[in-house]
């Protein structure tokens, strides 16, 4: 496979040596010209017990930091983790017999430890939300707050914040709210994302159809596989080759401008990193 002359970051995927691909899937998809990814921690229910302490979030947190240190061992740029709770977790919650508001204090401790991840400068970023399927009002309204405290801890720390939401062109309510709070809208990104997005900054699901419409609009985006790594899934949502094929598809179709505004520009502006300056290309 001929080396792409570019960046390549799948910026939401997750890995699960244990469970899963793990390397493997890593392989595959440096193999394909990716060179930097964003590790999203798995939902926490799916490495262990459902949380009943802010000290559980370490099994999914800590699993994340090993995949991505045994990743950049194979990326020719680097891997970083997003550490955070997915918005899910309250309906596990519910379900167990927790009040919303104790399932929200407990996903706000979460949050608070994933923060200090963020800190001590083991994590780049911080990921949060709210349920994307139907909920009564106090599951929302708590689910609600719980996203509004991870965009403060966003704040306080300085590092952008990736949300889990229902699917939507507009979260201009949730920038708002970032804000209001002293976080930059453009370092909040909605993740699995259509090409169009009013708020935060869109990690457009690599679909060629959402694509097309991010490369149109002009404005900055990301992209992503949302890659789950499940042995009893494979391939789901998206397999790690998709990202490097999609971004091989965009230069074939004369869109050099967009791929560099992905996997160049928006990195930058959402993340502080460098994709170019972190790439070691052997020569």
């Amino acid at each position: 496979m001929d080396e792409l002359d570019t960046p390549v970051l799948d910026n939401h995927l997750h890995l699960d040596p244990e469970h899963g691909q793990g390397m493997d899937a890593v392989r595959d998809f440096e193999h394909l010209g990716g060179t930097h990814l964003l590790v999203l921690n798995k939902p926490s229910w799916h490495l262990g017990p459902v949380p009943s302490e802010r000290a559980d979030f370490h099994t999914a947190f800590d699993a994340t930091i090993d995949a991505v240190t045994d990743a950049n061992g194979i990326l020719p740029g680097e891997a970083w983790p997003v550490l955070g709770v997915h918005p899910g977790l309250i309906s596990h919650l519910v379900d167990e017999g927790y009040e919303a508001e104790e399932a929200r204090d407990l996903m706000q401790e979460g949050l608070d430890l994933a923060a200090e991840y963020v800190a001590d400068g083991r994590a780049l970023a911080l990921k949060t939300g709210r349920p994307h399927y139907d909920v009564d009002d106090a599951v929302w309204e708590a689910s609600n707050d719980v996203l509004k405290h991870g965009l403060a801890l966003g704040a306080e720390h300085d590092c952008a914040v990736q949300l889990h939401t229902e699917a939507t062109n507009d979260l201009t309510d949730v920038a708002e709210w970032a804000e209001e709070r002293g976080l930059p809208a453009e370092k909040v990104v909605k993740h699995y994302a259509g090409g169009r997005l009013a708020g935060p900054t869109p990690s457009v699901m690599s679909e060629k159809a959402r694509l097309r419409t991010a490369v149109e609009t002009g404005e900055p985006f990301l992209m992503e596989t949302d890659f789950v790594d499940d042995a009893d899934r494979p391939g789901a949502v998206m397999g790690p080759k998709t990202v490097p094929r999609r971004v091989r598809w965009l230069l074939e179709q004369g869109h050099d401008d967009a791929v560099a505004r992905a996997h160049v520009e928006t990195p930058e502006l959402v993340y502080g990193i460098d994709t170019v300056g972190t790439l070691d290309r052997e020569e």
